[in-house]
């Protein structure tokens, strides 16, 4: 049985479990389980890979995502470049295939930890149908974790955008600062920030909703609920709105390509 699961804390809900398990029984696949891992400390990573060495690869969620990379043995260009990974390979080689490609396996154990971002090509994928010409510059709301991806995608598709925050960064600006004009002018918004997640439905980060337009995008990465007040908003002014539930569809089907690929790195 081909193990594989989703390591973080708390794990009270997750979309990864649902999701690969109702894959293996869409398609017929039986000889796979996904399990969820709540591990309270990142320092328990080591110990908790020698409890489970039937492991063929792992999502990573909050917190440690970032924190999770001084363990990878290897980490794929753009997981490098984003500082995170939700997404790791287990790649059962012996130390010594291992030392002569020039790698040290971790612990030094039978096996290579590869990192990947997935949240970089889910992102993308599912944002780049719904980009206009008039989407020449975006506003992104939150500067946290999940924004890495984010950051790399509009560089990637050279979208400038400016970074809304709640407490003063360098590089960013602060809500109240956030002028009517500001988001006139940016056609669109995407909200990485968990404001407005379940079960606090009726909160959304506070932008001049007023100046939202017919020719906004309005993309928020909550997905549960279906529709956050934000989304509501935005809809109400005539934006085209997105919620994130394609877009980790999209990241566990690409996790789900790296766990079976033939290809050494994907």
């Amino acid at each position: 049985m081909k193990k594989y699961g989703l390591i973080g804390y708390p794990l009270s809900h997750s979309f990864s479990k649902k999701y690969f398990t109702e894959k293996f029984e869409r398609e017929g696949i039986t000889d796979c389980v996904y399990e969820l891992y709540p591990i309270e400390s990142i320092s328990n990573f080591n110990a908790f890979l020698h409890q489970h060495p039937d492991l063929c690869g792992l999502n990573v969620t909050i917190p440690y995502k970032v924190d999770v990379m001084q363990y990878i043995d290897w980490l794929n260009t753009e997981a490098k470049h984003v500082g995170a990974v939700n997404t790791i390979r287990i790649d059962k080689e012996s130390p010594v295939s291992v030392a002569f490609q020039g790698e040290v396996g971790f612990g030094g154990d039978d096996f290579r930890l590869e990192g990947f971002n997935t949240d970089i090509y889910g992102f993308e994928e599912s944002l780049k149908p719904l980009l206009k010409s008039r989407h020449k510059s975006a506003l992104v709301l939150g500067n946290g974790g999940a924004a890495k991806a984010v950051f790399y995608v509009l560089d990637k598709l050279e979208i400038p955008y400016k970074i809304v925050t709640r407490r003063e960064q360098p590089g960013t600006i602060l809500f109240e600062q956030l002028t009517p004009e500001m988001v006139a002018e940016n056609k669109l918004i995407i909200n990485t920030t968990p404001v407005g997640t379940s079960p606090k439905v009726d909160e959304c980060p506070p932008i001049p909703y007023e100046a939202i337009s017919d020719d906004h995008l309005l993309y928020d990465l909550i997905y549960n609920p279906e529709q956050t007040l934000f989304m509501q908003k935005g809809a109400e002014a005539g934006a085209t709105v997105k919620n994130g539930h394609e877009m980790l569809i999209l990241q566990a089907e690409r996790a789900w390509v790296i766990w079976n690929s033939t290809e050494r790195y994907p």
